[in-house]
């Protein structure tokens, strides 16, 4: 059964006729849910968005309902960008943090070919390290965090080179000729580079 409570004082001299942010209808159903029962960080939301509508500075804001100039800040916004309808939908709390399974997978990811993932590019990046593992976990990191993960871990997304091999560039720059007869004492490497001949 759900427990109503009255509305703040703040809110029983709320002007309908004014409003700073939100249409009439937000503010309506903000207003109504308010009088449920909430878990306080929901109220919190709720009343930050309607105390900014009424043209209430972030300051004052805080003052009033002894929140963080960070939550105050980024629910004023939310108001502002007309989605205060979604004032239920980001979750309490602090997100999911990265654990031991998800070390463990993000090293298996990196060993792994990502077409055996079904992906279409050859080598991984950070940030489809960082989606693909969203995907799996539901724990999203920047791919800042990601490089860091990675650097710790001693892993790289970068494909490992022979430094025997010759770059494609310099493959491309000319023609190299070797003395094919291994068995010969005088081997002759000549190089010729056909930038320079025209």
């Amino acid at each position: 059964m759900s427990k109503h409570f009255s509305k703040p004082k703040e809110f029983e001299k709320y002007d309908v006729t004014y409003s700073k942010y939100l249409t009439s209808f937000q503010r309506k159903v903000l207003l109504k849910h308010l009088q449920d029962d909430l878990q306080p960080e929901y109220r919190r939301r709720l009343e930050i968005m309607l105390l900014a509508d009424t043209g209430k500075s972030q300051t004052q804001i805080c003052q009033i309902l002894g929140c963080s100039q960070e939550m105050a800040r980024y629910w004023i916004a939310v108001a502002q960008a007309g989605m205060a309808h979604t004032w239920n939908e980001r979750p309490i709390g602090r997100p999911k943090t990265v654990n031991a399974e998800y070390i463990e997978r993000l090293q298996k990811l990196v060993s792994h070919h990502p077409h055996e993932y079904g992906y279409p590019f050859r080598c991984w990046t950070a940030q489809w390290l960082s989606k693909h593992l969203a995907k799996e976990f539901g724990i999203e990191i920047s791919v800042r965090h990601m490089y860091r993960l990675l650097k710790q871990l001693g892993l790289s997304t970068k494909q490992k080179h022979s430094s025997s091999k010759k770059s494609t560039k310099d493959k491309d720059r000319g023609i190299t000729i070797c003395d094919l007869q291994s068995n010969s004492e005088v081997s002759f490497d000549w190089s010729f580079d056909l930038n320079l001949t025209k």
